[in-house]
């Protein structure tokens, strides 16, 4: 049985690793300290990565080095490499259309106007793959998107922010075991 690949999208460096851009990144990384292990670098893909088993199942979690708008690269390198099919490759990234605090999981549909997602769609020629798409909110005012989404989260935010990831990383779970019916079920009612 073919591999998951679960890649949270973000911005590498620590100046951006607090970053509602990189929510995606938090969430993956999160995942991995759960089920015992962390991001690693590797060689081949490039990346940072995590090759996990879990509940019997070959899961691939990762992060590209690459800035959010060159994302695509990353995970063509790493569903190649892994020899993952779009259809097991799950990308957990930030959402503005989403209120702070939920979450949707989606198979397929447009990129939003989302960089990362526009690269990853034109590098692997589809944007069939599953995505868990972690609410940020939108900016307050007249804030410009593009600066709101390299801000770090808000004091009132940060309070809530690990239950946050640890919902996403819930639903990447429920996702590989029960599938993207069920997951949205759960995780797509608040």
């Amino acid at each position: 049985m073919p591999a998951w690949l679960v890649v949270g999208l973000g911005n590498p460096g620590p100046e951006y690793s607090s970053t509602r851009h990189n929510v995606g990144v938090m969430a993956v990384e999160a995942l991995a300290e759960r089920w015992g292990g962390r991001l690693k670098s590797d060689r081949y893909t490039r990346c940072e990565i995590f090759d996990a088993r879990w509940q019997g199942r070959r899961v691939i979690l990762a992060r590209g080095r690459s800035y959010m708008n060159e994302s695509g690269g990353p995970v063509k390198a790493l569903s190649s490499h892994f020899n993952v099919p779009v259809e097991r490759t799950v990308i957990v990234h930030d959402e503005l259309d989403i209120p702070f605090g939920a979450l949707r999981v989606k198979q397929g549909g447009g990129d939003g106007g989302h960089n990362g997602l526009r690269s990853i769609r034109k590098v692997l020629g589809t944007g069939d793959t599953i995505r868990i798409r972690v609410g940020i909110g939108r900016p307050p005012g007249r804030q410009d998107p593009a600066d709101y989404v390299l801000k770090a989260f808000s004091a009132s935010q940060r309070d809530d922010l690990a239950a946050l990831i640890e919902r996403a990383d819930d639903a990447i779970e429920c996702v590989i075991e029960d599938g993207v019916a069920v997951a949205q079920n759960t995780f797509n009612a608040d």
